[in-house]
C-alpha cells in the first residue's frame, strides 16, 4: 500500500500500488493471516486439471520449506478437500474461519468445510459466489503462509474479477492440454492479466502426450502441443508439460493429494517453482 494511503482509490493518483487496481482496493488481511505471495491458477474450460496443478504447486513449494494455503475458489465445483482426502468441516474461534490442514500441512479452505453434505450443490448467482471468496480472505485465520494459491473456476466471469481485483496476486499460472483451442484460451487469459496488471508465471500443459511404460516411446494421443509456440507468441518463458498418468489420477480419486509430486517433477515445473521465489511479498 502506498505511503499515506487513506483507501481512496477512486481519487488516487498514484501509479502501480499493490492496493490499487481499477479503482478499487484490495480486501484487507486479518489480524490473524500473513499471507506474503498470491498466485492464481486459472484455465479456459473445466476438465483441464487445473485443481491438479493447484495440487501440485501447493505441493512443490511446501516441499521447498515454505508455509502454504490453498484457497478453493471454485463455489460450484469445488475438488480440493476431496483430493487431499479432508472431511472434517471449517472450524470456528468466535472471530475467524479456521482452515482445514492436510496431511503435508497445507492450509485449506473451501465451501465443501461449510457445507452439511459436500454433494449439496450450491445454487448460488454470481455476487454470492464472489462475496463467499472474498470473505474467504478476509475472515479466515490464515496464519502465516508464505504462499497463497487460489484455485479459479474456468474462464474469466465474476471470480475471476473478483481474486484480480480484491487479492494482491502476484501472478498467475495458465492451465491447458492440447485438445483445446489453446491459442485462443491463452488469449483470453493473458489479456486478463494485462487488464488487471498480473504477470504470467507459466503455462502447464496437462495430458500433454502419454509415456509408454515398455517401449518408453513418447505418444501424443490429443495431438501436437502448441503451448510453447502460444507462450511465445505472448512472450511467456515458462512452459511445463504434464504427461498424462493414471497414478497421479488415482491418487487424486484415492484422497491422497498431499503425495502428488512426490516422485518427482518436469525440470521446467521447478523452473516456475523458482520464478515464484522472485515474487515481491504482499505490502
Amino acid at each position: 500500500m502506498a505511503e499515506g494511503c487513506e483507501g481512496n482509490c477512486g481519487s488516487c493518483g498514484v501509479s502501480g500500488c499493490n492496493s490499487r487496481n481499477g479503482g478499487i482496493a484490495k480486501a484487507p488481511q486479518n489480524d490473524a493471516s500473513d499471507i506474503k505471495h498470491v498466485v492464481a491458477v486459472i484455465s479456459g474450460k473445466g476438465g483441464v486439471g487445473k485443481s491438479m496443478v493447484t495440487s501440485l504447486l501447493a505441493n512443490s513449494m511446501h516441499a521447498k520449506g515454505n508455509k502454504v494455503g490453498i484457497l478453493d475458489a471454485d463455489i460450484t465445483g469445488p475438488s480440493i478437500p476431496r483430493m487431499y482426502g479432508i472431511t472434517e468441516k471449517a472450524g470456528y474461534d468466535g472471530k475467524h474461519i479456521l482452515p482445514a490442514e492436510t496431511i503435508n500441512d497445507i492450509k485449506l479452505m473451501s465451501i465443501n468445510l461449510l457445507l452439511d453434505d459436500p454433494s449439496d450443490p450450491v445454487l448460488w448467482r454470481g455476487t454470492l459466489i464472489s462475496n463467499a471468496v472474498k470473505q474467504f480472505w478476509t475472515d479466515v485465520a490464515w496464519g502465516e503462509v508464505d504462499y497463497m494459491f487460489v484455485d479459479m473456476p474456468p474462464g474469466t466471469g465474476d471470480v475471476a474479477l473478483t481474486v484480480m481485483q480484491s487479492l494482491p496476486v502476484d501472478g498467475i499460472v495458465i492451465v491447458t492440454s492440447p485438445q483445446e483451442l489453446v491459442g485462443m484460451i491463452v488469449s483470453k487469459a493473458v489479456k486478463m492479466a494485462e487488464m488487471m496488471n498480473v504477470p504470467v508465471l507459466g503455462i502447464v500443459e496437462n495430458m500433454s502426450y502419454f509415456k509408454c511404460p515398455d517401449c518408453g516411446g513418447i505418444h501424443e494421443i490429443f495431438g501436437k502441443s502448441r503451448a510453447k509456440e502460444a507462450a511465445d507468441e505472448y512472450g511467456i518463458d515458462t512452459v511445463v508439460r504434464l504427461p498424462m498418468d493414471p497414478e497421479l489420477s488415482g491418487l487424486c480419486d484415492q484422497g491422497r493429494g498431499d503425495v502428488l509430486g512426490s516422485e518427482g517433477l518436469p525440470e521446467a515445473f521447478e523452473k516456475l517453482s523458482e520464478r515464484m521465489k522472485t515474487l515481491k511479498a504482499v505490502e
